[in-house]
């Protein structure tokens, strides 16, 4: 069986083309592939090892969207408040997010949580998420769009050898597909 067949039928309703090698170049000296591996001291099996549950990943996307407070993320979720509670330490203790106190007037003073440069260097990870799911997962438009602030032009993640300005999560708007709500 092909795979674009077996990624297809993985996938739903994904549009997938295989058209040949994927594969990077890799240099002369690791070609003998059973003479080398890195196993889970790969960087991709350390950042996977953080962010191994779709809870630990919403509560990133939840950060970006500004969602900042224990009960908004339970909410906005949908999952357990002990998820949350779990998902927030393991961001905590990784450093990806921090926590900020605030009081309300007369309250108990209670913690926020804010992404922290760590946090704010997965930007690229979640639009990169976010427009493969757009691409191929979803039926027709997707409900969200991300576009640059100031212009109103659609952001988009390429990897490339040029340098080229970083976007800020700050620099970004969200805004929702008229499309897709009017489905």
């Amino acid at each position: 069986m092909s795979l674009a067949r077996l990624n297809h039928r993985a996938l739903g309703n994904a549009n997938v083309r295989y058209t040949g090698s994927v594969a990077m170049e890799i240099e002369e000296r690791l070609r003998d592939r059973e003479a080398w591996a890195i196993g889970d001291q790969c960087s991709v099996a350390r950042a996977l090892d953080l962010l191994s549950t779709k809870t630990v990943f919403l509560v990133v996307r939840e950060c970006f969207y500004g969602t900042t407070r224990f009960e908004d993320f339970v909410a906005r979720i949908g999952t357990s408040a002990p998820a949350v509670s779990r998902a927030l330490r393991q961001l905590e203790s990784a450093q990806v997010v921090q926590r900020v106190p605030y009081q309300e007037p007369g309250r108990r003073v209670r913690d926020e949580y804010r992404l922290t440069e760590a946090g704010e260097d997965l930007l690229p990870v979640f639009l990169s998420l976010a427009q493969w799911g757009d691409k191929y997962l979803q039926s027709g438009c997707p409900p969200l769009s991300f576009v640059e602030s100031g212009t109103g032009r659609a952001t988009r993640v390429r990897v490339t050898a040029d340098p080229v300005p970083e976007t800020e999560s700050r620099e970004i708007e969200i805004r929702l597909n008229r499309e897709w709500q009017d489905r």
